[in-house]
């Protein structure tokens, strides 16, 4: 069996570290695990560990005739039996389908507004669906979504794993040591970083030591720039730092001693797993399956969306309580490596491939 991930970028996203995830993680126990990007390359393409069985098409707009002819050649001359295909690349594994007799194609729908379904446009991907073999959703409201929604009716959820990233450490964290909360979390509205901004102002008037550190891309829009005019507004430019995506993901969690999502809509988010696995004490809105992650107050805390006086409560709580906070941090890493591991996920994908291969 060969496979190949399809990514449209390497942008440092969770879609995109899942797609670089399995086509690593698949290497050994398939005939051969392949990545292609079609749009970007980006920082997870350090995260690749054979670049030999890595294709970028360099695709300029939705009907690229010579990339998708790449893509069609690629597939056709390594006799790839399945195109697993994360997000938006739907449209491309599903024209290569098109060309490729008995070529199977697995959609892993990685959308992370699970509380915002009824906005989703869909009528594109309905279409495109009909050439579905397998559907992979990332939480039970997307499973639901897919089953009622899409033409394939062969949908399975499947939460998301994580691991730890092999770069060598080049970023150190701005304040003081062990002081040090940290977001994981691209530029995004649907991260509310507002709601975490404005949590953290009331946490630093009684705790001015600790320091909060925003990591993920910047995408140099309005977002972003009301984020950094709200801090500004707030008077924590010297409290509240912005470093946008970073390769050294593990060396920065090291740094820190809270991990914190505000978000307003998730799916499964990567970055409470890598939180688990970095030993820090967890905060999160329940939203999406983070209450799978978080599932009782010795694992951390899990708190409304959208509400910075309770969000600064449970920083402020985690501060306060020492050993309430290692308790936590111990107890989600034991919890992440026994049901979000890597071996039991690629366990049920083969499992996914060989019925589709049937």
């Amino acid at each position: 069996m060969k496979v190949l991930q399809l990514i449209d970028s390497l942008d440092a996203g969770g879609a995109e570290r899942m797609a670089v995830n399995l086509a690593n993680g698949l290497t050994n126990v398939v005939d051969a695990s392949y990545i292609c990007v079609t749009r970007k390359e980006g920082i997870l393409k350090q995260s690749i560990n054979d670049l030999n069985n890595y294709l970028f098409l360099e695709k300029k707009g939705k009907f690229d005739v010579k990339a998708i002819s790449r893509l069609i050649s690629n597939v056709k001359k390594n006799e790839i039996d399945i195109i697993h295909a994360h997000s938006t690349s739907f449209f491309m594994a599903t024209l290569v389908k098109r060309f490729v007799p008995g070529l199977k194609v697995v959609w892993h729908d990685h959308y992370g507004k699970s509380e915002e379904l009824h906005q989703r446009e869909f009528k594109v991907l309905k279409f495109f669906s009909k050439s579905f073999t397998h559907i992979i959703s990332v939480n039970e409201q997307l499973k639901t979504w897919a089953t009622k929604t899409l033409h394939c009716k062969s949908v399975t959820y499947l939460q998301n794993f994580a691991l730890p990233d092999n770069h060598k450490p080049e970023t150190s964290l701005h304040g003081k040591d062990n002081f040090k909360i940290i977001s994981l979390a691209n530029l995004r509205p649907q991260k509310d970083h507002f709601n975490l901004i404005r949590a953290f102002k009331k946490v630093s008037e009684t705790h001015d030591l600790w320091t909060l550190h925003l990591v993920g891309k910047n995408f140099k829009d309005t977002y972003s720039r009301e984020v950094k005019s709200l801090i500004n507004e707030l008077k924590l430019e010297e409290k509240v730092y912005i470093y946008g995506s970073r390769p050294d993901v593990n060396n920065i969690l090291s740094q820190c001693k809270i991990g914190v999502l505000s978000s307003k809509s998730e799916g499964l988010p990567l970055a409470l797993l890598e939180y688990g696995l970095a030993n820090l004490a967890v905060i999160s809105t329940n939203v999406g399956d983070c209450k799978k992650v978080i599932s009782d107050d010795t694992l951390g805390l899990l708190i409304e969306p959208n509400n910075s006086d309770i969000l600064a409560q449970a920083i402020n709580k985690f501060i306060e309580d020492d050993s309430y906070r290692q308790v936590c941090a111990v107890q989600l890493n034991q919890h992440i490596l026994t049901n979000f591991s890597q071996q039991k996920y690629i366990e049920r994908v083969l499992d996914i491939y060989k019925e589709m291969m049937a």
